[in-house]
């Protein structure tokens, strides 16, 4: 699973005709500053006399609905980054927006200035979901704007919000298969963070947001990641980026500064649970690949403690001849994608 590159600019969400339950105060009033094409150009100039060549990363635009702000203000973004695309520069361009911010003409825009990828925030399929969090969206027009998306050969990125106000675990996985049945190259996948001066604050304070355990959670991103690996959908982030704002202004939800290496420790507890029952000894010599113990062994040593109780002490030795996401003991390989999706009757 490689590690996708971007240069990124947060745009802020001017313009956006909603206030979605989980997005904060601060950003809607636009207190972010929004970049100017200058800053843009001066950004992208340093970052290729830094590196000289990234043209295995794209530019992107985050952080609002790009395709909802004002007209001319997106094509100056645009126009500024077109000297920076090419061989030898940026692969492309990259942008995030609403799925009912895109249309025909939008995208014929898109790709006249060279964007390469779209992601929609699609957050749920759940229509009662969407409404719940003021989204101003259906599940409707997110599969439509993914088709659009596709049909004008634009890769296709989708993003779910888990554990959002009003859904429930069957929500989340069958939201999940939908989003998969749109057939796009990536997807980020977010667990709430509930934030201050938001509506998720106010449904949490008042005892009215029955949030989903976080160990249910944690389950769910593990099997979605496996589920999204076997339909060969890159998952460019699990979690929020860790940052000083959201830990400042975090009320409740599901966070972790490295959400992914919890996710990703949790597939190789499922292959160690599988191994150890395999073994029948009290001692589970594992190889792995290299730089992954860390994983294997869990979060301040989880994984570890978690077979320990069950009587099994676990060794771990590292080897090249090991793929990643995968673990062998003896000559028994388990490959953590394979056998990574624990509640299959949810994901069905």
């Amino acid at each position: 699973m490689t590690k996708h590159k971007t240069l990124a600019f947060f745009i802020p969400h001017i313009g956006c005709p909603h206030r979605c339950s989980f997005c904060d105060q601060r950003t809607i009033t636009g207190n972010i500053h929004a970049p100017t094409p200058d800053e843009v150009v001066d950004t992208c100039r340093e970052m290729l006399s830094r590196y000289g060549t990234l043209d295995d990363a794209e530019i992107a635009f985050f952080g609002g609905s790009f395709t909802a702000v004002d007209p001319a203000y997106q094509t100056a973004l645009l126009q500024s980054v077109q000297p920076f695309l090419g061989k030898g520069k940026f692969a492309g361009i990259r942008i995030s927006t609403r799925p009912d911010a895109i249309d025909d003409a939008i995208l014929d825009k898109l790709k006249y200035y060279h964007v390469t990828a779209v992601e929609l925030g699609a957050q749920s399929m759940s229509d009662h979901v969407l409404a719940a969090n003021g989204r101003g969206h259906t599940a409707w027009d997110v599969r439509i704007a993914a088709k659009k998306i596709r049909v004008a050969k634009i890769s296709l990125g989708l993003q779910q919000m888990v554990g959002l106000y009003g859904s429930t675990l069957f929500d989340e996985y069958d939201t999940l298969k939908q989003l998969l049945q749109c057939k796009p190259e990536s997807m980020r996948i977010y667990p709430t963070v509930i934030l201050e001066g938001t509506k998720l604050a106010e449904y949490c304070r008042s005892g009215n947001y029955p949030t989903l355990p976080q160990e249910a959670v944690l389950e769910f991103c593990a099997d979605a990641l496996c589920l999204c690996a076997q339909e060969k959908v890159h998952v460019i982030r699990m979690g929020l980026h860790d940052s000083p704002s959201i830990r400042e202004r975090m009320i409740a939800g599901y966070y972790h500064p490295a959400y992914r290496e919890l996710v990703e420790s949790r597939l190789y507890r499922r292959a160690l649970e599988r191994a150890a029952a395999a073994c029948n000894g009290s001692e589970l010599c594992v190889q792995t690949a290299p730089r992954t113990t860390s994983k294997v062994l869990g979060q301040h040593g989880c994984n570890r403690t978690w077979l320990a109780q069950r009587g099994v002490t676990l060794r771990v030795t590292e080897t090249p001849e090991v793929l990643p996401y995968e673990i062998t003991v003896g000559k028994n390989v388990y490959d953590l994608i394979s056998l990574g999706v624990k509640h299959a009757e949810k994901a069905v």
